[in-house]
């Protein structure tokens, strides 16, 4: 794994060009290909030569997308079992996730993209245990707070909350250490589940707890209400809290004063429409860009998002320091689509970043560009 890590770190630039022509590749049979004109983009990029030729024609032919846009004109036909829209095939699940525009979003998962999910979340663990030599908590209970695994439908696609499918596709190498058990984790209630979180994980050798902050706050709470007993004194092993999805600062000084004690911690950037980055150095709040996960990444400036010349940058083109809208194009059948949110780069060898906010949440009502990440500094 660390020398797979070095080997793609060497040259992002060219990691992120080799990605990008593996996608067209890939979809340029797709209906999304042949409108956007993919083979002629391959070969155009190819022609003009240069490192950035090809993701020159990419921006050139294919604009940003939102979920707004792309649901009418494309992924209304995959939800309706159409194949080959977006991506070759049909995807295996649609991951369904909250919109504060569109009402319920569904975002497709393929068998290209699940195993970048699996790979990111396992690469943080090993790159953690290969930085620190601490592999203890792979002999005690692991437990991953998620949604239910408990498949729905829309349309003709199975369906469900990503950390519930992601959960389907654990290695099996984890899950005879994992809880809470299946039947446990296909509860729906929310509060019925955490009930019986608490009942089967008290007592158990616990080592790692995984999960989005609140609910492990959630989870933590309720523990200490049973018992009286801080979590640290409850699970004397436990001794490493991974956790992603929303920005930790607000829960850090609660969560740890719920555990007692200090514990090592690894911060994941998972989302719906890619697991896009993970903390690979303890102590620094910079996340690992993975450039070699099946993601293309583009680089808008925050400050000229809704400009018509607004410039989409590439890795080789990103400066630190700078908030940029995070735009992405993946092996889901995502292609140039606005993530909603924004990065800051905190180092470009290696490439790390934090998230900043949400691009809804940056006011400008005079000017002034307040963001999300200054509004809970100041809070």
């Amino acid at each position: 794994m660390a020398r797979r890590q070095a080997r793609w770190l060497r040259d992002p630039v060219a990691t992120q060009r080799r990605v990008l022509a593996q996608l067209l590749r890939r979809a340029q049979d797709t209906a999304f290909g042949r409108d956007h004109g993919f083979r002629a983009l391959q070969a155009s990029g190819a022609v003009n030569g240069g490192p950035g030729a090809l993701a020159t024609a990419f921006t050139d032919a294919v604009p940003v997308w939102t979920y707004e846009e792309l649901l009418p004109a494309y992924l209304n036909q995959v939800l309706h079992g159409a194949a080959d829209v977006l991506w070759p095939g049909r995807p295996r699940y649609m991951a369904q996730t909250s919109g504060t525009t569109a009402g319920t979003k569904y975002l497709p998962l393929t068998p290209d993209s699940i195993p970048c999910h699996i790979s990111g979340a396992r690469d943080a663990l090993l790159t953690y245990v290969h930085r620190t030599g601490k592999a203890a908590f792979f002999d005690g209970k692991l437990i991953f707070l998620s949604g239910s695994p408990v498949l729905g439908r829309v349309g003709s696609v199975p369906t469900g909350r990503l950390s519930g499918l992601v959960n389907r596709h654990i290695p099996a190498v984890l899950r005879g250490n994992q809880l809470p058990s299946y039947a446990t984790n296909c509860i729906e209630d929310w509060e019925t589940k955490l009930d019986a979180i608490v009942t089967e994980t008290l007592g158990q050798p616990m080592t790692l707890i995984s999960g989005i902050p609140p609910w492990v706050q959630m989870y933590f709470d309720r523990l200490t209400a049973r018992t009286g007993r801080p979590v640290g004194e409850l699970f004397p092993q436990f001794n490493l809290l991974v956790y992603g999805g929303v920005n930790f600062a607000p829960y850090r000084a609660k969560l740890f004063e719920s555990i007692g004690r200090s514990v090592d911690s690894i911060e994941l950037f998972p989302a719906s429409e890619g697991f896009f980055a993970y903390q690979d150095e303890p102590g620094n709040p910079g996340l690992l860009l993975l450039l070699d996960a099946g993601i293309f990444y583009e680089f808008i400036p925050v400050a000229e998002f809704t400009s018509p010349l607004a410039r989409r940058l590439t890795i080789g083109e990103v400066t630190v320091g700078e908030n940029y809208a995070l735009i992405v194009s993946t092996n889901a059948g995502l292609w140039a689509y606005s993530l909603g949110d924004t990065v800051r780069f905190t180092s470009l060898n290696p490439p790390r970043v934090v998230v900043t906010g949400r691009l809804k949440h940056f006011l400008s009502a005079f000017g002034e560009h307040v963001i999300a990440e200054e509004v809970e500094a100041a809070l």
